[in-house]
């Protein structure tokens, strides 16, 4: 199929004994078979053909090589590992095993240059040379040599060495089955935790993740030492296995086969990592294409993770089994009867007999709810769970009918402990996809982002997992307010309810919190709750990103945001439901994204909500009112301090209103008293402290009290990235007086506060004055995109509306982050003369969402609409045209 047929072992011989050099006839003969290699995978030759090719060419490699040299009969070359198996793709390595009777000092040189040859012809190998002696001293203390050693086989040499390893290092003399068996599920915990214990990771490992290819070794490996066994086929016959299960797992390791085999091909080395460029390549490849609800890469991961799901569950029947039937299988039982249906078995539940489920079907069900309501069930017998996967054509439309079978789903959710885990079993053995059809459809499910960390409902049941959180008094210093929520809410199984709802209706087009609050009412209604606790699932549903969005995304300093929002939540009930659902929402989303900052914001919203809903809604603030009362506050503060009135108004005398209702009255003090107390008129304040909104402390704020001039916001963004500052929240107040007030909330670039760290805050502090001062040194950020965020380089999108309340425009724009964009953004506002009065940022993995209020140089908001596409046009293309690769250039003297 290639160019240039591949040479049979004869042939090969012939070659390199005619050849001065034998290096260029194995390099060319290795460069034939990855040819043939990629030829037969595009014409969709079998994979077990594929992976079997490599392995007899190289073969047939190392046997002539090994003939060119002049060896004894006490040595031999052995493949082990995935070699061994007999299992190649095409870079994997080479694993190889020299093996001598006794001391190899007889061969140094020969093995020398073997192994220098190679190198040579560029084979990637993996070697060890070990006397007989050696090598069982190896396995003795390592499970992983043994593991290696189990799979290995002659290749050249003295094959009766071979044999005798394989007695020697047998489960007769070392590592017997139970000993072998702990070792290696303590490893394979070990690997699952490297992995989160998810097969949901973003960029996950075809050969390691949960799920993967070696989960599926791990099967063998304990089939080939507990029973001697050469395949997984002999579990089928000692029913361990059943014929539909072992198809399974035979149909997923070629899916995962054919996966990691194009993945080497495509990277051109031993890549096992599913990196988001290749997802998208290979999705094409698997013959995926975009439709109007879903890219490609996303229909191609939702095949993968399916994939890794079936095998993980099949994988924790079969180690539940092992466990039984190996590690326990000399424990006395102690048997303790439940109920006609269930039994606990050493800790572990299981049906009376194989004729519960078909007898009784919403067993199917009750047996979640004796897991999560009896402490002392630790899990389910493997029997019992393959019973269940066999069993569950039974939940069906009479099922689900079934009023027996309604009481139990509402009883799990009602219970005091263990709701996550038991959802998470009932997904993992099938029950929950068939009791609710369309949870079925998210199984899988992936956003293509670096926002979204999870499957759609890998995501759903952390939410759920989150939810239980709140009710841990560990999770008390974490999660303050929530869990206190939580406590008094009166009926928390509408919130789990409206937790396993709120994305369910993702993928099918449309805005998924409106169709997924029509599916929630339907089933609150098929479970025969009231109507008004219905209307409260649905609204959770349909308003579930609401609070995060007007935290994140508006003025919460602003009376009028407070009053439009608890006009949307009603009342207090509806607030705090919302708010537990949104703290879950946003940590099971990505966890790493939950700063102090974003904790500060909701905790916030909801304070402020709270008060206005004490106040009544008929009994809005008047702005005045709040203005005068902060003034006065402050005052009198500032008094305390030796400042008269008179000086103080004197220095608040052109400061605009919105100063007065956004910042708290302590910093207002702190800020007037250094203003008032500078060296001369025109030095720059820099101020910084820790400390967030409400006395919250969220973030570090910065303030900067310094002439204005075209070009400052875009000098101190550029500098605060400098200084590798993020910023979350900008305020600019124009004094009225030639002079700006700029506040900035800040994180460090571990997303936490600066802290006490008085060396760091002196630096910032000497930084930005220096910056200030010599604004024509200032330099754009040189900092590099991290590789995840450059692959997203999604089309930038902006949208401008006029805020007729406070008079200003907003624009939000929605791009790819990079280092210096907030200076960018800014320097295209100065093009265009306008001013920034707010900005409110927020980054979303590899995506920010930023929102600025604006008005013209006239102060007036901008009403032009051919002036509002032709900012915006501007701004996507100077942003789209900026690469996230390239390197931004020193800031334009002329421009600042």
């Amino acid at each position: 199929m290639s160019d240039t047929p591949l040479l049979n072992a004869e042939q090969l011989h012939e070659a390199a004994a005619k050849a001065n050099s034998v290096i260029p006839v194995y390099k060319d003969y290795l460069k034939s078979l990855k040819r043939e290699l990629k030829a037969r995978f595009d014409s969709n030759a079998p994979i077990e053909e594929l992976v079997q090719l490599r392995c007899q060419h190289i073969d047939v490699l190392l046997k002539n090589i090994w003939q060119s040299f002049n060896w004894g009969d006490d040595i031999a070359m052995i493949a082990v590992g995935g070699y061994g198996r007999g299992e190649l793709h095409p870079y994997s390595d080479i694993d190889l095993l020299i093996l001598t009777d006794n001391d190899s000092a007889d061969y140094a040189s020969n093995i020398e240059r073997l192994i220098m040859l190679l190198w040579d012809i560029n084979l990637d190998i993996g070697h060890s040379v070990r006397s007989m002696d050696e090598c069982v001293n190896a396995a003795t203390d390592d499970i992983t040599i043994v593991t290696n050693l189990m799979e290995s086989r002659p290749l050249a040499g003295n094959a009766a060495l071979h044999q005798q390893l394989m007695d020697r290092t047998g489960p007769d003399c070392i590592w017997p089955s139970i000993d072998f068996f702990r070792a290696k599920w303590d490893e394979q915990i070990a690997r699952h935790k490297k992995y989160a214990n998810t097969e949901h990771n973003l960029e996950p490992n075809v050969k390691s993740s949960p799920g993967a290819l070696r989960d599926i070794q791990m099967i063998g490996w304990v089939v080939k030492r507990h029973f001697g066994a050469q395949s997984i086929d002999e579990l089928r016959d000692r029913q361990f296995l059943s014929q539909e299960e072992l198809d399974l797992i035979k149909d997923g390791q070629q899916y995962l086969w054919r996966v990691r085999f194009a993945l080497h091909l495509l990277a051109e080395r031993e890549e096992d990592r599913l990196l988001f460029d290749h997802q998208r390549t290979l999705a094409r490849q698997f013959g995926f294409e975009d439709n109007d609800t879903r890219l490609a890469v996303e229909q191609f991961m939702q095949q993968y993770y399916r994939w890794v799901q079936t095998i993980g569950a099949l994988n924790d029947v079969l180690m539940q089994h092992f466990d039984e039937t190996i590690l326990r299988a000399c424990e006395a039982e102690t048997i303790i009867d439940v109920n006609p249906r269930f039994r606990i078995r050493n800790g572990h539940v299981e049906v009376t007999n194989n004729k519960v489920f078909e007898k009784t079907p919403y067993a199917l069900m009750e047996i979640f709810v004796l897991m999560a309501q009896n402490p002392a069930i630790d899990g389910v017998r493997a029997s019992t769970i393959r019973l269940i996967r066999s069993s569950l054509h039974l939940i069906d439309d009479k099922f689900r009918a079934d009023p027996r079978v309604k009481a139990h789903f509402m009883d799990l959710l009602r219970s005091p402990s263990r709701i996550a885990l038991n959802l998470r079993r009932m997904k993992r053995f099938g029950v929950l996809s068939k009791f609710i059809p369309a949870f079925g459809n998210i199984v899988g499910q992936m956003q293509h982002d670096l926002f979204h960390i999870y499957s759609v409902d890998a995501h759903t049941l952390e939410l759920i997992k989150n939810i239980s959180r709140f009710t841990y008094p560990d999770m008390m210093d974490k999660f303050p307010m929530a869990c206190r929520i939580m406590q008094r809410l009166n009926k928390p199984e509408l919130l789990y309810l409206a937790g396993l709802f709120h994305d369910i209706a993702k993928g099918r087009g449309g805005d998924h919190s409106t169709l997924g609050a029509v599916d929630a009412r339907e089933f609150c209604e098929y479970l025969g709750l009231s109507v008004r606790d219905g209307n409260l699932v649905s609204w959770l549903v349909e308003k579930h990103l609401e609070m995060s969005s007007v935290s994140q995304r508006k003025d919460i300093q602003d009376p009028d945001v407070i009053r439009d929002f608890a006009l949307t939540v009603g009342d207090q009930q509806h607030l705090d439901f919302l708010f537990c659902l949104t703290i879950a929402d946003i940590n099971a989303t990505n966890p790493t994204l939950w700063t102090s900052w974003r904790a500060s914001l909701m905790r916030q919203l909801y304070a402020e909500t709270r008060r206005a809903l004490r106040r009544g809604l008929e009994n809005p603030i008047d702005k005045q009112e709040w203005i005068a009362e902060t003034q006065q506050s402050a005052i009198e503060k500032l008094e305390d301090y030796g400042f008269t009135e008179d000086e103080i108004r004197e220095l608040w005398a052109s400061t605009g209103e919105d100063y007065f209702i956004r910042e708290q009255v302590d910093d207002i003090v702190w800020q007037t008293r250094a203003i008032a107390q500078r060296s001369r008129k025109d030095s720059a304040v820099v101020l910084i402290k820790e400390g967030g909104l409400l006395d919250h402390v969220g973030a570090t704020q910065i303030f900067v009290h310094t002439r204005g001039w075209t070009g400052l916001f875009a000098l101190l963004a550029g500098a605060l990235e400098q200084l590798n500052l993020s910023v979350q929240d900008a305020r600019i107040y124009d004094s009225g007086t030639g002079y700006t007030l700029d506040t900035f909330y800040v994180l460090d670039a571990d997303g936490t506060s600066i802290g006490d760290n008085q060396d760091r805050i002196n630096h910032i502090i000497k930084f930005l004055k220096e910056q200030l001062a010599n604004p024509e040194q200032a330099l754009a950020v040189n900092r590099r995109t991290p590789r995840q965020m450059r692959l997203f380089s999604t089309p930038t999108r902006t949208s401008m509306a006029t805020d007729l309340n406070k008079q200003l425009t907003v624009l939000e724009v929605i791009t790819p982050d990079r280092p210096g964009l907030l200076a960018k953004i800014a320097l295209m506002f100065n093009k265009f003369g306008l001013h920034l009065h707010t900005a409110k940022i927020a980054t979303l993995g590899e995506r920010v969402e930023d929102v600025f209020f604006l008005t013209d140089s006239r102060a007036r908001p901008i009403d032009d609409p051919a002036l509002c596409e032709e900012i915006q046009k501007a701004i996507c293309r100077e942003l789209d045209e900026q690469s996230p690769t390239q390197t931004p250039t020193k800031l334009s003297p002329e421009i600042i």
